[in-house]
């Protein structure tokens, strides 16, 4: 079943999704460093920017997954993508308030923002569940033909 939004054949909307996850996980990485080290307030503030980050390339993602998400015909298959779909949008929602409070609080202000940052991750592990399933076992941004309508490389002959 192929998707609708993609570059030379190939889904946008999974290779943008990398950025968020990473920038998420790297946020909740230096809040670690931060809590469990000399409380250097220079993580808190990389961690701040890497959310950031993270909200505008999950916002950059969602573009081509919605337009992806449009295209579905499957009943079950629409289903599921409907809850990863509210389930990253509950996560970016996760997110932007982690970054309200960070911005109008201190570092030191309490461990609200780390509880955020863990239940975001935590959403964003089953939604990427979700994702997964909706790839590698339904099908969905997986080109029907192999072969010779495929973007493969044909094979010399020795």
């Amino acid at each position: 079943m192929k998707t609708r939004a993609t570059v030379g054949r190939h889904p946008i909307h999974p290779m943008l999704i990398v950025f968020p996850i990473a920038f998420w996980i790297g946020s909740l990485i230096c809040d670690a460093i931060y809590h469990l080290g000399p409380h250097n307030f220079f993580w808190k503030d990389v961690a701040f920017y890497l959310m950031t980050g993270g909200v505008i390339g999950a916002l950059a993602a969602a573009i081509p997954g919605f337009i992806d998400y449009l295209g579905l015909q499957d009943r079950g298959i629409k289903r599921t993508a409907t809850t990863h779909m509210v389930l990253n949008l509950i996560v970016v929602a996760l997110f932007v308030f982690n970054l309200g409070i960070r911005l109008n609080g201190t570092p030191e202000s309490g461990a609200l923002d780390v509880i955020l940052s863990v239940v975001g991750i935590a959403i964003l592990s089953v939604s990427g569940w979700l994702g997964g399933h909706l790839v590698y076992v339904r099908g969905v941004g997986v080109s029907e033909h192999g072969g010779a309508d495929s973007d493969e490389i044909p094979r010399r002959a020795a």
